[in-house]
């Protein structure tokens, strides 16, 4: 007689993302992706991300779902960097809804998405967070990445007046 797990009826699917997913997706997103989330986003959640992404490498855009709702989503891309043997996957977004974010999506999204990329032939894949982003960095370190290395980049807000300051003349 054949052991059921319960456990494994509740598991999410993982699929190829379709097109009827995309505004269930962005608004998981707008839900993860808040200033809040991250003041210093250079990169904004915004419906370009996920049409381009879905556009141009659609196999890599895969959603997690339980009776028919979209619990999370990944989505990636692939990278040939001019004179380099290596082919690069990168990890763009990775977004599960708030309260399912302890329950192993964001694990079976990712597992999912790395054996997509090994199938193209990825040898590296990159992912970026903030520095500050402490869940993402242990989440990711928990799934093999190393060689954490920080990217500093500014910004300059143009809405606010900036005063010069007076240099005294010795």
């Amino acid at each position: 007689m054949p052991h059921n797990d319960p456990h494994e009826e509740e598991a999410p699917r993982i699929r190829q993302m379709i097109i009827e997913d995309l505004p269930e997706v962005f608004h998981i997103g707008e839900e993860v992706f808040t200033a809040e989330y991250s003041q210093s986003l250079y990169r904004t959640w915004d419906e370009y991300e996920i049409t381009t992404l879905f556009n141009s490498d659609n196999e890599l855009c895969i959603v997690a779902e339980h009776e028919e709702r979209i619990l999370g989503f990944a989505l990636g891309t692939t990278v040939k960097k001019h004179h380099s043997p290596w082919k690069y996957g990168y990890l763009v977004w990775l977004g599960v809804r708030r309260e399912l974010q302890k329950m192993q999506v964001g694990a079976r999204l990712f597992k999912e998405l790395k054996r997509r990329f090994k199938e193209q032939g990825v040898r590296m894949i990159i992912i970026d967070t903030s520095a500050d982003n402490e869940p993402a960095i242990r989440f990711f370190k928990k799934h093999g990445f190393d060689n954490v290395q920080e990217h500093l980049y500014m910004t300059l807000n143009l809405s606010k007046r900036h005063k010069k300051k007076a240099v005294k003349k010795p």
